[in-house]
């Protein structure tokens, strides 16, 4: 039965992937999905998406928690641990037992250890030999994830990276760049709309995160329309959410 579970998970995850490829698709959305879907496929606590910017540096773009304690062992991560590894030698990095790996990247294990985290896998996001970012999923427990499950990891980011790139002329680095800028570009806007929103509704950041998220869906919209239209007062999300208490 555990196995069909699995099976099941994995069908609805790449189903959820490649319903996103249409002409107007919510890149956004999309990355989301992946690290949600990992996360639970895999049985890890949390995920999260690195994207190289156009300045050379990896930045966030998608993650299952929008709270400042997964951003900041992400962006320890993206500056000297197994995420840039693994962007820069396009393959697989696994860390089994954080706490023993010594002093190979001292910020990030001081970091992940003091937010529990006990392991980490990062995936690449590659297509045809260009890697352009990776995917990071954290474990309270130790040990290194069975290469079936690293396979599964690579099988979904390599979906998501396609339906990144999907048009034709993507092979182009500098149409790849901009794709990248593009979803780069989306994540600020709603990195500033999640502010507005839990700040106006008294909301935390997962939840501002995700009323955006249902009001995009609800609407038939991109998550970068609704951000827009939030920071400029065109939806006033704090009274159609409503403040707690």
């Amino acid at each position: 039965m555990a196995d069909f579970t699995r099976e099941a998970k994995l069908n609805r995850a790449f189903v959820k992937l490649t319903d996103t490829l249409t002409d107007d698709f919510d890149v956004v959305d999309l990355l989301q999905s992946l690290v949600e879907q990992c996360s639970e496929i895999l049985d890890t606590q949390a995920a999260g998406l690195m994207l190289l910017d156009g300045l050379g540096e990896l930045q966030l773009v998608a993650s299952t928690s929008e709270e400042t304690t997964l951003v900041e062992v992400m962006q320890l991560n993206a500056g000297a641990g197994p995420c840039v590894e693994c962007f820069t030698t396009g393959k697989p990095v696994t860390v089994g037992d954080i706490e023993g790996s010594g002093d190979r990247w001292p910020a990030f294990r001081l970091e992940a250890i003091r937010q529990g985290f006990k392991s980490v896998h990062a995936t690449p996001m590659r297509l045809r030999g260009q890697v352009l970012g990776a995917l990071n999923m954290f474990s309270i427990h130790v040990g290194e994830l069975v290469a079936a499950d690293v396979a599964v990891a690579q099988a979904l980011a390599d979906v998501a990276t396609i339906g990144l790139l999907q048009e034709r002329g993507s092979r182009e680095k500098t149409l790849v760049a901009a794709q990248l800028q593009r979803a780069l570009n989306s994540r600020i806007l709603i990195e500033q709309a999640k502010g507005v929103v839990s700040e106006s509704a008294e909301l935390s950041m997962d939840e501002a995160f995700a009323a955006l998220r249902k009001y995009a869906r609800d609407h038939n919209l991109t998550l970068t329309t609704v951000a827009t239209a939030v920071i400029d007062r065109s939806i006033d999300m704090g009274s159609r959410v409503g403040a707690k208490g």
